[in-house]
């Protein structure tokens, strides 16, 4: 758990929040592609190498941003 903190407190928090915003929602229209892919992880039909690939391509940014705040010292511990 050491390790991550220390990579995650590495990464900028601005860094994060502009690769969340852009590579994490890109494509925008006609819906953001994570969320295409999260609504196929939840029918059951994310089952394709490339469809699985781009789940783990577009939703990278968000999970590192949500692990960084998360796991951020608290102000006052």
């Amino acid at each position: 758990m050491s390790h991550l903190k220390r990579l995650l407190d590495g990464l900028p928090l601005g860094l994060l929040l502009l690769a969340s915003l852009t590579l994490g929602l890109a494509p925008f229209t006609p819906e953001p592609h994570v969320w295409e892919k999260l609504q196929m992880l939840a029918a059951g039909t994310l089952s394709r190498p490339i469809d699985i690939f781009d789940l783990a391509l577009h939703g990278a940014p968000w999970v590192l941003l949500i692990l960084k705040l998360v796991l951020r010292p608290r102000s006052g511990d």
